[in-house]
Parts: C-alpha cells; structure tokens; sequence
C-alpha cells in the first residue's frame, strides 16, 4: 500500500513539473528568435560602423582639400592685390 501512494507522489509530482515546465519551454522559441534577431542588428551595426569610419576619412581628405583650396584662392587674392 505505501508503494502504491509513493508511486502516486512521483507521479503527482512529475505531472506538475511538466506543466510547469511547458511554457517555459515555450518561450524558449520566441527567446531563440529574438537573439537572431538582436545578432542580426548587431552585425548590421557593425557594418554601419565600418561604414561611418570610411565616410569620416573621406571627410577628413575633403576637409583638407577645402583648406588647400582656401590657400590657393587666398595666394591668389593677395597676388591681384599686390599688383
């Protein structure tokens, strides 16, 4: 008789953790997807990074190239003022 109501426990038991069990189990898809989701963005931001140190370098090459410029036009100025 014992047997029969420790046998009934374990099973009571076990029939609670997988219940509670269950939609943790769930959830787990939605987690999986939403961490490709968030590794996607991720390399997206990186590649965004990459991107924006390029352009910063090409700005900085303008940048110079603007000044150079002002140089020259401000040489030139000073050369018709001079004469």
């Amino acid at each position: 008789m014992v047997l029969w109501i420790a046998l009934a426990v374990v099973v009571v038991a076990l029939i609670v953790l997988v219940a509670a069990v269950t939609p943790v189990v769930g959830r787990l898809s939605g987690l999986d997807r939403a961490l490709r989701r968030l590794l996607r963005r991720q390399e997206q931001a990186a590649a965004l990074q990459q991107r924006v140190a390029v352009l910063q370098e090409s700005v900085a090459g303008l940048q110079q190239r603007a000044e150079a410029a002002q140089d020259h036009v401000a040489v030139i100025k000073a050369g018709r003022g001079a004469s």
